[in-house]
């Protein structure tokens, strides 16, 4: 099939990638423009756009899809289809009309749950037990199309946002073959979503990340699960800022939230609103990712003293 590829990030590379290696002609590929990043905030190009130059691919990065040009260069081309996936513009319906079979989105959820912009996160975060990825025919609204195909994934119990991103890259990427030789069969057969059933993955804000120690041990996990690898769960120790990246829930009584009930090689075992949890890999602002007897050899740290923020620490005392 004649393919316009429009995508950024790694998510969306892993789809072209399998595209090219399955033979489709990709006639041209979208991407965003270069972003500054790093500490020199150097210009870097998307690794959508990295592995499009690699393969000599044809790369346009428009800053939107609604001036004309833009419409009359997709227009010569003659697509069959465009695929899309997390490419991060809004696709107008003017472009949607353009490829002769439409526009297919690769979407990391099995919809309606989770449209929008973190599907992921909001799945981990819900405490799901499953998700996957739907192959979806656009329309104007926000992952509101049929669905054409779904392929379901078990969330792990110790899942982070980046180890089900990793599989739903795979899955996505397979997914989007399998739909394309259905489609070229006239094989795939759409199916409305129940709008009843739909719920928005709202883009991740820092503030989300805050541990709030009056939570559930249960909760406090996923939250920690949720923001790894970005922007990283924290929380305050002794007036410091730290960030958590591992911990277990352990069997043990509640106290007060945020104490530290004891602390052993192992990790700090914590109390929670409802259980206790076992931080294993602890951050501090501006160092190096350390697991907790590491942390230990540097910070004198005792039980009884508190995780948490100065706000929830005095309210805990009123």
């Amino acid at each position: 099939m004649k393919i316009i590829f429009a995508g950024t990030p790694f998510f969306a590379a892993t789809a072209l990638e399998a595209l090219i290696n399955a033979g489709h002609e990709i006639v041209l590929v979208l991407t965003q423009p270069d972003r500054p990043a790093g500490r020199g905030m150097k210009l870097v190009a998307s690794a959508v756009k990295q592995l499009a130059l690699q393969h000599q691919l044809e790369v346009s990065q428009p800053q939107h899809l609604k001036n004309p040009a833009v419409h009359e260069q997709l227009q010569v081309l003659g697509a069959d289809v465009m695929v899309v996936a997390a490419y991060g513009l809004i696709l107008p319906q003017s472009v949607l009309d353009i490829p002769r079979l439409g526009c297919l989105n690769i979407h990391a959820s099995l919809l309606p749950r989770w449209r929008g912009a973190a599907p992921i996160q909001r799945a981990i975060l819900a405490g799901d037990e499953e998700t996957g990825i739907t192959i979806m025919q656009m329309d104007e609204g926000l992952d509101t199309g049929d669905m054409l195909l779904t392929r379901q994934l078990e969330i792990e119990s110790d899942e982070t946002s980046q180890s089900l991103h990793d599989k739903l890259c795979v899955l996505g990427a397979q997914s989007i073959i399998d739909a394309l030789d259905l489609l070229s069969r006239g094989e795939l057969n759409p199916v409305a979503q129940n709008g009843a059933q739909a719920n928005y993955a709202a883009k991740i804000k820092k503030a989300e990340a805050e541990i709030d120690w009056r939570q559930s041990a249960e909760q406090i996990s996923r939250v920690v699960r949720t923001f790894n690898p970005s922007p990283g769960a924290f929380t305050f120790l002794q007036s410091n800022l730290v960030k958590i990246w591992q911990v277990q829930l352990v069997a043990g009584k509640a106290s007060q939230p945020g104490e530290i009930v004891s602390i052993g090689r192992n990790g700090f075992i914590v109390s929670c609103g409802e259980g206790v949890l076992r931080l294993e890999v602890i951050q501090k602002s501006g160092g190096k990712k350390l697991t907790a007897e590491n942390f230990l050899a540097g910070h004198a740290i005792q039980p009884g003293e508190y995780f948490g923020s100065e706000r929830l620490i005095d309210s805990e005392d009123d």
